[in-house]
């Protein structure tokens, strides 16, 4: 059994955007490759258009997003409306198709606007001397405030997961990877740890947590013990993981 479900713009497309889907494995362009998600961009109606095809589930999960839960496609077109509403970027969600058997949910996928971006955050991450890189900061701060204050918390907010777009002086920012938000009022301690993932720098983490206290009520001094505290905390426990997975590898050789 298929469900299909469009965004009214997208309706007329429906045909050619079902073809797609039955011929994700052999057609399309690749946009990432992942082991457990896969990203292909097709020429469709004039536009291109960008299809994540989700990991096929394990029988339990197969069962929940069938019975008790959202399939991870629908959650990422509904979570993209809803940051659309807030007026937060991210690719236009033209819809989500999911597959399913008397077992559960089989495969699923989600279908969006392709963004022709610049550059992502990793690029700032890794690039200390990237241009303009400061500002870019400052304005990814305003940008997640907006966020926070619309009481968005995304769970993903990795480097990856946000594209960057140059437009003048003004940088406009798209989230990706929706399937994993939550709607909830941020106190200031759920704000800063939702900055974690983002593996800053210190001197990264003066300049947001500068910019952030400028445009909130809250003081620099706190907003930059907890940005600090919460960001160091995620790379240590990063790092041991790491460390223990080349230590049980090592062992097993």
């Amino acid at each position: 059994m298929q469900n299909i479900y469009l965004h009214n713009k997208y309706e007329h497309l429906k045909i050619d955007i079902l073809e797609c889907i039955t011929h994700f494995n052999t057609k399309g362009n690749y946009v990432t490759k992942g082991e457990r998600n896969v990203i292909k961009s097709f020429k469709i109606g004039g536009e291109t258009l960008n299809v994540k095809s989700f990991k096929t589930p394990k029988l339990i999960n197969s069962f929940v997003y069938k019975h008790l839960r959202k399939s991870k496609a629908k959650r990422s077109f509904e979570y993209a409306i809803k940051l659309i509403d807030c007026n937060i970027s991210t690719p236009f969600p033209v819809g989500y198709v999911e597959n399913t058997n008397a077992s559960g949910l089989t495969s699923s996928y989600y279908i969006s606007k392709h963004v022709d971006y610049d550059f992502d955050f990793r690029v700032l991450i890794h690039n200390p001397l990237f241009s303009n890189r400061d500002e870019i900061l400052r304005q990814f701060t305003q940008f997640t405030y907006k966020l926070h204050e619309n009481n968005i918390n995304f769970l993903d907010h990795s480097p990856g997961n946000t594209l960057i777009v140059e437009n003048g002086s003004k940088y406009d920012f798209y989230l990706i990877d929706l399937n994993r938000m939550q709607f909830e009022t941020m106190d200031l301690e759920k704000r800063m740890e939702n900055l974690k993932r983002l593996w800053l720098s210190k001197k990264m983490i003066r300049i947001i947590a500068t910019e952030y206290a400028e445009i909130s009520e809250y003081p620099f001094e706190e907003v930059y013990n907890l940005l600090l505290q919460s960001s160091q905390d995620f790379k240590r426990r990063i790092n041991r993981k790491k460390y223990l997975k080349r230590k049980y590898l090592k062992k097993k050789k």
